[in-house]
């Protein structure tokens, strides 16, 4: 009989607000440039062609309230606020119209950023990866379902550290709405539950350090917060 050569942790469940049961990860979707205040901080002008994507591997994603140790070989370790879709039935091939009932919810998330690795690897035209997915690159509050809250477009989404105010916006800022999104993705991709889309980040980015605590809010969902600590 065939049996496994060692085990591996399983992957990170989100509590649902209300709920006792969770709603387990499977794949994280990140949305690239889509706030173009965002877009123009970091050099760079936003385009209606299409929406681009990088990922973020489940294992990497921790909940809300945990501390966390600041990376290893990074000296520009950014925070990035953003709005997360969650995905709650198959969809395939969908256009706008479609899309809306394939959402189960909506959370609270940080997009954690080695700055310097990232900028790097995009100058020598390489994959993200080491800036974007590492350990802990991921942190995401209680879901909401989209029976009890709408992005609607002027809710705020604001980020603060050791409660000072870094990034504040609207959700009509998007550049390509949720629906949109859904609907690329889903060109490319067998969305399913336990995906998840984060949605772009607006300005205001900026590093974080040691003994920093984060905390980010978007009008009526339940916040994210996290502790940098020392590194390891």
């Amino acid at each position: 009989m065939m049996g496994s050569l060692f085990s591996i942790p399983d992957p990170i469940a989100l509590p649902v607000t209300g709920e006792d049961d969770t709603y387990p990860v499977g794949r994280i979707f990140c949305v690239g440039r889509n706030y173009a205040a965002h877009a123009a901080e970091m050099g760079h002008e936003v385009d209606r062609e299409a929406p681009f994507y990088f990922t973020k591997a489940a294992a990497n994603a921790v909940l809300s309230g945990v501390t966390t140790a600041y990376p290893p070989g990074t000296e520009n370790f950014h925070h990035e606020m953003e709005l997360a879709v969650a995905i709650g039935k198959p969809v395939f091939q969908a256009d706008t119209s479609q899309v809306q009932e394939a959402v189960f919810g909506f959370g609270c998330a940080l997009d954690m950023t080695r700055r310097d690795l990232q900028i790097r690897e995009r100058n020598k035209q390489r994959p993200w990866d080491l800036g974007k997915d590492f350990e802990n690159a991921a942190v995401f509050a209680p879901l909401t379902r989209v029976s009890d809250w709408q992005p609607d477009p002027q809710k705020r989404i604001i980020l603060r550290v050791n409660g000072e105010t870094r990034q504040d916006a609207t959700l009509d800022e998007l550049i390509w709405s949720i629906d949109e999104i859904i609907s690329h993705l889903s060109g490319y991709y067998h969305l399913r539950p336990g995906d998840l889309i984060l949605t772009g980040t607006p300005a205001g980015v900026g590093p974080v350090q040691p003994g920093d605590s984060l905390e980010g809010e978007i009008d009526g969902l339940q916040p994210v917060k996290l502790i940098i600590s020392d590194p390891k």
